[in-house]
């Protein structure tokens, strides 16, 4: 399959005007009863670059979204990459705490929250975290944040504080400044300009922000909607948050590269899947085996109507290959893509509708064009085709860097622009790349990467905890769950009950540890660090 190349348009801007001038009719979001066409999201885009250039947001400033996929979501980010900013997403699975500690991280001057959300105050959390009002902005704890918009119509308590705006007045804001600056804000951005600041926690502890240009986002997703065929009558649910970078870009974005209709979904529930697909006419969708394992029960006992599927795609390093051969055959899909990606790396390898089955159900394809892959040994050496190695990517879809951390990206980005990604791999003869195992301390709960140092140094924030070693524990259910070591501060006697409920309130659910152990101390090898391979043979031991 040869794909096209992408259109000259250099910057995200530049790419939604020529959409909006050329394909301006083409519907864009699904919400409900929210329609959206192309150029009705280019120009509320542009309402939301003057209400950012109103509150003082300067090309290359730091914006960040803390909210569910919705319409606003959509909106905004348009709106961002129009003002020349940077869009710095947060999760929703966030609390206080990881809010306040990734927005310090990247500096961000604006936060766009969706105060409310299932019942939850955002900015409730953050004000625990990050303190009352100083200088007036809005949080002590954050002195580069001067203001906070709302998507919610209901405010909370905590929303009641300077430099808090509902959408409402931030677009009132924005009026007082002429549509043509605003256009010319959008035209000045530069193809080399950031588009995103990404979080990723990686095995340090503290939040990384992997930095991604303008136009090696609209590469990297071009061709990966290529490969995928996207195209303007397909009908696209966007399952995997915004704050993810495939939620982003082979969502957000891509749907607008290709004309297709994106319909945020703010809270998945699986139940409610096959009635998507009947209702919406589902064309498109992406999730982990467990998703299409589901499709196929309910024809199995139901006999739902999914012909308007057309293509699925499974991002997990292994299909099992009769899901593969039961989906293209009863449920009669045009093709089945299995891909390999990585924040850092943007989009690696990617199998293609040609391949057999045994390729898609046991490898991520080949590299995608202008991405190189090598498979090393420990000493750094290239290692033979079907040995196991560690995956190093090369080429366009390579980051800028971490935000401001020199010493990371030179960890991560060796001299000659290879990036060490921590992963084990292994190429056949073909150049098909099979995932195999993690170099790095990452474990994986239910699809969501867990990072040990991460969440040890959260449970340090507990006032009964001195010290925490974090490990990945196998699960029937979710794959694998964290199990947390813990040694008390003197004079503290930890319950581990309350020591997980206290996770609950602090951390994304996905990190809270499932068992929690109080020691007297934690084991440690020669180097005086602590001796994990023991912690998880006591684990085992334990089970």
């Amino acid at each position: 399959m040869e794909l096209r190349p992408v259109p000259a348009w250099g910057t995200i801007p530049r790419m939604l005007r020529d959409q909006a001038t050329g394909h301006g009719d083409s519907e864009a979001v699904v919400a409900g009863a929210v329609r959206l066409t192309v150029a009705e999201l280019a120009r509320r885009a542009g309402e939301a670059a003057r209400g950012l250039i109103a509150l003082g947001v300067s090309p290359g400033d730091r914006v960040a979204i803390w909210a569910p996929n919705t319409p606003e979501w959509v909106i905004s980010a348009y709106g961002l990459w129009d003002a020349g900013a940077v869009v710095a997403p947060l999760s929703t699975r966030f609390k206080g705490i990881e809010a306040g500690r990734l927005l310090r991280r990247v500096g961000a001057k604006v936060l766009l929250v969706a105060e409310g959300f299932m019942d939850a105050s955002f900015l409730g959390m953050l004000a625990e975290a990050c303190g009352e009002p100083e200088a007036g902005r809005p949080f002590g704890g954050l002195p580069e944040l001067r203001h906070v918009i709302t998507f919610g119509r209901s405010p909370s308590p905590a929303a009641q504080r300077p430099g808090v705006l509902s959408w409402a007045e931030f677009l009132a804001h924005g009026e007082a400044v002429p549509a043509e600056d605003a256009e010319r804000r959008a035209l000045a951005v530069r193809e080399d300009d950031l588009a995103e600041i990404m979080a990723t926690s990686g095995t340090t502890g503290e939040p990384k922000g992997v930095m991604l240009p303008h136009a090696q986002l609209l590469r990297g997703y071009w061709d990966w909607a290529e490969i995928v065929t996207l195209r303007e009558e397909d009908r696209y649910p966007i399952i995997a948050p915004f704050s993810h970078g495939f939620g982003i870009n082979a969502g957000l974005l891509a749907c607008v590269l290709k004309r297709a209709t994106m319909i945020p979904v703010a809270v998945f529930a699986p139940d409610e899947l096959m009635d998507l697909i009947e209702q919406d006419r589902i064309s498109v969708l992406a999730g982990p085996p467990t998703l299409f394992h589901r499709i196929l029960d309910e024809l199995a006992t139901a006999g739902r109507d999914v012909s308007s599927l057309r293509v699925a795609i499974c991002g997990a390093a292994a299909v099992p290959p009769e899901l593969i051969r039961r989906l293209l055959d009863r449920v009669g899909l045009e093709r089945m893509i299995n891909a390999y990606g990585l924040m850092e790396g943007t989009v690696v390898s990617m199998t293609r509708a040609e391949d057999p089955v045994e390729v898609i159900a046991g490898s991520t394809g080949r590299a995608v064009p202008g991405v190189s892959l090598r498979i090393v040994g420990d000493d750094g050496r290239d290692l033979p085709r079907g040995e196991r190695g560690e995956i190093l990517v090369g080429g366009y879809g390579v980051m800028s860097g971490y935000w401001e951390d020199p010493e990371r990206t030179a960890e991560a980005v060796d001299g000659d622009g290879w990036l060490h990604t921590g992963d084990i791999g292994v190429l056949d003869e073909h150049g098909n790349l099979a995932v195999v195992d993690r170099k790095k301390e990452m474990f994986i709960v239910g699809g969501f990467n867990a990072y040990p140092a991460e969440i040890e140094a959260l449970l340090l924030h507990h006032p009964d905890v001195a010290q925490a070693a974090v490990i990945g524990v196998a699960d029937e259910r979710l794959g694998e769950v964290g199990w947390a070591y813990v040694a008390p501060r003197p004079g503290a006697a930890p319950d581990p009950g309350g020591i997980i409920a206290w996770a609950r309130e602090n951390m994304s659910n996905y990190k809270v540890p499932r068992r929690v152990i109080v020691v007297d101390s934690l084991p440690a090898n020669v180097n005086g660090k602590i001796d994990k391979p023991a912690l998880r043979a006591r684990a085992a031991a334990a089970r």
